[in-house]
């Protein structure tokens, strides 16, 4: 059958793919995204951390000392001036030990190192992160108590290094806070409406809006490295109208609420990599404001990429808003993967958020080998309604949704796959999901209301086809090259003569020949089936190059076969794509590759 815009309009729950079925060509005025990948190496070659100078200045030559009880914040602050006069360099926090520490302010030219071993922990008292400064409380700016360390106006800054960063937000009297914000939470919004300057906005001492962990505010090269950060009272790493900024190797810890992992908001250039999520809340979540103030300053977040990272926490992995209000634009999140955590599972693997009050305009999300869960609510969820419970502050003013690609999203376990719940006024626009496979889907049929534009390209949801099926170039496993491994046909549903088994061992692989005409990203799509419950996961190396380590699941039986894809770089001529087993179990059953460029 075909996809009616009239459907759509309705809410209509798309079909499984029947014969000879095409789906209806985009609309003229849609626009085209031709290769919005394409823009990513100009974004990361302005991605540059910054370098300091050799010189060092340990926070014990100025009284710090790592027993958990002396206050070093005299410490920090003097090692951190000294540096800084002296043109840069790096503040050391040595040795091994807890260094005790109200708020910690870094200035230009100065690099914060904290050694293996040791730990900065922060204090529980709220006066030590006093006074007030200027900053935004969930996307408004106002004078609220200190993030716990604090820049504005600088730049050249990192934290870096293999200790552990401690924001103790339990043993202080922040989550008591949550409880107590709602006079506050509600005038400030009402401050923003009604028009008060910043400088009368003031929370901070007697009021209940918890600070930030880390935040830039209007800096510029920032670089936080190999770090554990744990424990924060509210978002951990947060930067505000910031430009160039690298996010590397960074593990963050959170229990509590209103406890995200890295909020990029209103900032421009940002590079998140192969970092450990385990939160109590979103993993990464792009903002840019919220409601009236958040369009009065007007600055998006754009040109951001996120890959490598890994997700243990609760709520969504990657998400959008819902403060977003200054728009967000040019999103790309590549080779992300999602994993049980130790407490929490993450409820959605990509989540926009946004409501009729935020206005702006959210414009080129692109996501692809985003794998893994289970996910406890859904998988692909664009929410134009959140959190539209009491009256609000200010205007209506609808937000914008439009031009999301979402390729190799690979989620097992879910309620649903996808939904894309648009709002009456503001239609959700031009979203392509392709490439795809959901398993264990409770709800299997996506669900769309006031969306527009919605196609699914190979996306397989409890092993039933949505879409237009992949226009690649099939090769069957049984003509590559097996090492460990057997031709069989003893389980039905086999493309080709058969497919391959692999031998019970790891390092057995298959080899496939792939010719491509021209350089350039191919879709690599696995066909595959596990009768196990076990994983059976594979390398994935095109041209003797790592491209991803995928999971392989179960799929209930050895005849029911299943996709999953990647996406990889392919020379003009001849290629080499191997799939290697990892594990004892060795692979899956593999039929064919299909390769889609």
């Amino acid at each position: 059958m075909s996809l009616s815009r009239r459907a759509v309009l309705k809410g209509a729950l798309i079909a499984p793919l029947q014969a000879g079925a095409v789906l209806p060509p985009a609309p003229a005025t849609a626009r085209t995204l031709d290769s919005p990948w394409d823009q990513v190496p100009a974004i990361l070659a302005r991605i540059v951390p910054p370098t300091f100078p050799d010189r060092t200045f340990p926070i014990t030559d100025h009284g710090a000392r790592p027993d958990n009880s002396t206050d070093c914040t005299p410490a920090f602050r003097a090692a951190i001036a000294a540096c800084n006069a002296a043109g840069g360099g790096t503040v050391l926090v040595p040795g091994t030990g807890r260094y005790r520490t109200g708020t910690i302010h870094l200035l230009s030219g100065v690099r914060l190192h904290v050694e293996a071993g040791a730990t900065i922990r922060f204090r529980s008292d709220a006066g030590s992160y006093l006074p007030a400064v200027f900053t935004r409380w969930q996307g408004i700016e106002c004078y609220n108590y200190s993030p716990f360390i604090y820049a504005r106006g600088q730049r050249d800054l990192a934290l870096t290094g293999t200790g552990t960063i401690d924001g103790n937000a339990a043993a202080g009297p922040w989550f008591d806070f949550d409880g107590r914000r709602g006079p506050d939470w509600d005038r400030l919004q009402q401050l923003a409406v009604d028009g008060v300057p910043v400088e009368q906005r003031l929370f901070g001492d007697g009021h209940y809006l918890k600070p930030n962990m880390i935040q830039f505010y209007d800096c510029q090269n920032v670089l936080v490295e190999d770090l554990d950060i744990r424990n924060p009272a509210m978002w951990t790493i947060h930067p505000v109208l910031s430009r160039n900024i690298t996010i590397r190797r960074v593990k963050i810890y959170s229990r509590g609420a209103m406890v995200d992992g890295v909020d990029p908001e209103s900032s421009a250039d940002v590079l998140i990599e192969n970092c450990s999520f385990d939160t109590g809340d979103d993993g990464t979540v792009i903002k840019s404001g919220r409601d009236i103030d958040g369009r009065r300053v007007g600055v998006p977040s754009e040109n951001i990429v996120i890959r490598g990272n890994t997700y243990h926490g609760r709520w969504g992995a990657i998400t959008v808003g819902s403060e977003m209000s200054g728009g967000v634009r040019n999103v790309f999140a590549q080779d992300n993967q999602i994993l049980p955590g130790s407490a929490y599972r993450s409820f959605y693997a990509l989540y926009l958020k946004t409501n009729n009050r935020r206005g702006g305009v959210v414009d080129g999300v692109h996501v692809r080998g985003l794998t893994g869960g289970p996910c406890d609510r859904g998988g692909f969820f664009i929410d134009m309604n959140y959190s539209l419970t009491g009256p609000g502050y200010g205007p209506i003013v609808h937000p914008t949704i439009q031009n999301l690609t979402v390729e190799g999203l690979n989620i097992a376990g879910s309620p649903f796959a996808v939904k894309l719940s648009g709002s009456p006024a503001s239609h959700i626009r031009n979203v392509t999901i392709s490439n795809s496979t959901f398993t264990a889907i409770d709800t299997p049929a996506p669900q769309l209301s006031n969306a527009d534009n919605v196609r699914l390209q190979n996306v397989r949801i409890n092993g039933v086809v949505y879409g237009t099926p992949p226009q690649g170039t099939r090769y069957e496993a049984e003509n590559a090259t097996i090492s460990q491994g057997a031709v069989e046909s003893n389980h039905a549903g086999f493309s080709g003569t058969g497919f391959v088994n692999y031998d019970n061992v790891a390092g057995s692989f298959i080899e496939f020949s792939v010719s491509a005409a021209t350089a350039g990203t191919a879709t690599l799509t696995f066909r595959f089936a596990n009768g196990t419950t076990a994983n059976r996961p594979m390398t994935i190396a095109v041209n003797g190059a790592t491209v991803q380590t995928r999971d392989f699941p179960g799929t209930g039986a050895w005849t029911t076969w299943q996709s999953t894809s990647v996406s990889a770089q392919l020379v003009a001529g001849s290629n080499s794509v191997r799939a290697t087993a990892t594990t004892a179990g060795g692979g899956p059953n593999l039929d064919y590759l299909e390769v889609t460029t």
